[in-house]
């Protein structure tokens, strides 16, 4: 059972650093974006680092593999221990991140932002398609692990809700493998009917109530795409997105950054949570090469898998 969980969870991590990576690349001037994107041409540069989004989810991962569950502690003491400004993480976080660093503890620094109100970021969605896909076989405890990481960084409700969706997405991609794939109204109202009242669920709702055929730039402005880098602005759609390609990783990622928006994060989730259903055969080669790698331990686990 633990190896056949971290294979689900390396599965996801390997997609969803691959949607970090390649959206990254296209936070480009909006007119040279959307032509880049509506012409399908590819990044060019060789190499397409990961970003923080990439960086978070190892922590996530190498917390599971050592635990088998999500120890809150070592968590935070993960993601400080790996915390790199380099990677594009967002002002909060970046302060959040040296002060856990620094040896503040993790729950009243977390609990303290934004007037006592807690973040809700996107950051906690970002980084958990491994952990869904992990516990998919108990989808109970991926809302309760799901629930436990958020709040390491961000105790809004709002986010919480969005890390849930996105473990329950995953989940559903990794225990629904083998069988056809869902429709995509189906797929979110799935997501959504688990999740507590929250503007996520009714994002997702309104998600799954668009008209077949929508183009991605459509509901990106009737759902959001990440601009405000709040949960409830970035979940629904990266969640449409992924619904929409779930056998075709390629496919709904450039769904996904024609979204614009915070295109790293929305393409880290679709990616996260398509790969757990597709493993590395949903996207070209050349992509998974240009891809940076990920550190020894965790590119030995994907070889493994691939």
């Amino acid at each position: 059972m633990p190896e056949q969980r971290i294979g689900r969870a390396v599965r996801s991590l390997g997609g969803l650093a691959l949607g970090d990576a390649f959206g990254d690349r296209y936070f480009l001037p909006p007119d040279e974006a959307e032509q880049a994107v509506g012409r399908r041409r590819w990044p060019a540069e060789p190499v397409w680092p990961w970003t923080d989004d990439t960086a978070m989810a190892l922590s996530v991962l190498a917390v599971l593999i050592e635990y088998g569950r999500i120890d809150q502690d070592a968590l935070a003491a993960d993601f400080a221990a790996r915390y790199d400004p380099g990677r594009g993480y967002g002002p909060s976080m970046n302060r959040l991140l040296r002060r856990i660093g620094d040896g503040e503890p993790w729950r009243p620094a977390a609990a303290g932002q934004f007037g006592g109100e807690g973040s809700h970021g996107n950051g906690a969605a970002m980084r958990v398609a491994p952990l869904g896909a992990y516990f998919a076989d108990d989808l109970d405890r991926v809302a309760e692990e799901a629930a436990l990481s958020a709040t390491v960084t961000h105790t809004h409700p709002e986010a919480v809700a969005g890390a849930v969706a996105v473990a329950l997405a995953a989940a559903l991609a990794a225990r629904h493998r083998e069988d056809p794939a869902p429709d995509r109204a189906g797929f979110l109202r799935a997501v959504a009917g688990r999740l507590e009242p929250s503007r996520v669920r009714s994002g997702l709702e309104r998600a799954a109530r668009l008209a077949p055929g929508t183009a991605p730039e459509h509901a990106a402005a009737m759902l959001g795409n990440g601009t405000l880098m709040s949960a409830q602005d970035t979940v629904p759609f990266a969640l449409w997105a992924a619904a929409g390609h779930p056998d075709d990783l390629a496919e709904a990622l450039w769904t996904t950054v024609a979204g614009l928006g915070d295109r790293d994060t929305t393409c880290a989730i679709a990616g996260g949570v398509v790969a757990a259903r597709t493993g590395a055969a949903g996207a070209p080669e050349p992509w998974w090469a240009s891809r940076e790698p990920l550190p020894a331990w965790a590119a030995a686990l994907e070889d493994a898998g691939a």
